[in-house]
C-alpha cells in the first residue's frame, strides 16, 4: 500500500500544483446551476421541483469535463509506462487515480451543492440527502470516467469518444442521485402544516386538535 498511498499523493500534489482540472469543473458546475433560472422561470416551485436533477445532471458534466486529464499527461511523458511496470496492480493504478480525480474535483462540488440547492429553493429536508447521494455517487461517476479514460487515452481528441463511451454507463447513478433528492423534497413539500394556532370560535376541542400522526 506504500506505493498506492505514493502514487495518490503525487497525483494531488500535481493537480494542485498545475490546477485547472478542478478548477474548472467546480466553475462549470456553478455557472450550469446558476444558469438554470434563466431558462425555465424564477417561479420558486419549479425550482424546488427540479433542483435535484439539475443538481446532478451539472455535476455529472462537471466531473465529465475533466476525465480526459486522468491518465493523458502520464501517457504524454511515458511515466504511465513506468507505472505499469513498477510492481503495482494496474486496477491499484486506476483506483489512486480516481480517488485523486474525485478528491480535486467530486469532493468540491458536493461541498457547493448545498448552496446552490438553497439558491434553486431546493427544501431544507431534502440538503441532507443531497450531500449523501453525491458522497455515495460522485466516487461512482470519477471510477467509471477512469475506465473510459483509460479506453482512450492513446486517441487523439478522445474527448468526444470518452463522452459517448461513459455517458450512458452514468444513467444509472445519476437515475439514483436524482430520485433520492426528489424523493426527500416531496415528502417535505407535502407534509401539512400545523404551526398555526387554534381558532378561538372552533366548535369543539376535537376539531380544534390536529389528528395525531399527521404532523411532526
Amino acid at each position: 500500500m506504500g506505493a498506492f498511498s505514493a502514487l495518490l499523493k503525487r497525483d494531488l500534489a500535481l493537480a494542485i500544483r498545475l490546477g485547472g482540472g478542478g478548477a474548472t469543473a467546480l466553475a462549470f458546475f456553478t455557472l450550469a446551476v446558476l444558469m438554470i433560472p434563466f431558462g425555465v422561470g424564477a417561479e420558486l416551485p419549479v425550482l424546488a421541483r427540479i433542483a435535484g436533477g439539475v443538481l446532478w445532471v451539472a455535476a455529472l458534466l462537471a466531473c465529465l469535463l475533466s476525465l480526459d486529464r486522468v491518465f493523458q499527461a502520464d501517457f504524454e511523458d511515458g511515466s504511465l509506462d513506468q507505472l505499469l511496470t513498477s510492481g503495482l496492480p494496474a486496477e491499484l493504478t486506476v483506483a489512486a487515480k480516481a480517488i485523486a480525480h474525485w478528491l480535486t474535483t467530486g469532493l468540491p462540488i458536493v461541498v457547493a451543492a448545498p448552496i446552490l440547492g438553497l439558491m434553486l429553493a431546493i427544501p431544507e429536508a431534502a440538503i441532507q440527502p443531497l450531500i449523501l447521494s453525491l458522497l455515495a455517487g460522485t466516487p461512482a461517476l470519477s471510477f467509471i470516467g477512469a475506465v473510459g479514460a483509460a479506453l482512450t487515452v492513446g486517441v487523439r481528441r478522445g474527448g468526444l469518444l470518452l463522452s459517448i463511451l461513459v455517458l450512458p454507463l452514468y444513467v444509472p447513478t445519476l437515475i439514483f442521485g436524482a430520485r433520492v433528492v426528489e424523493a426527500a423534497a416531496a415528502s417535505r413539500l407535502a407534509r401539512p402544516s400545523c404551526s398555526s394556532p387554534p381558532s378561538p370560535s372552533s366548535p369543539s376541542p376535537s376539531a380544534r386538535s390536529p389528528r395525531p400522526g399527521r404532523c411532526g
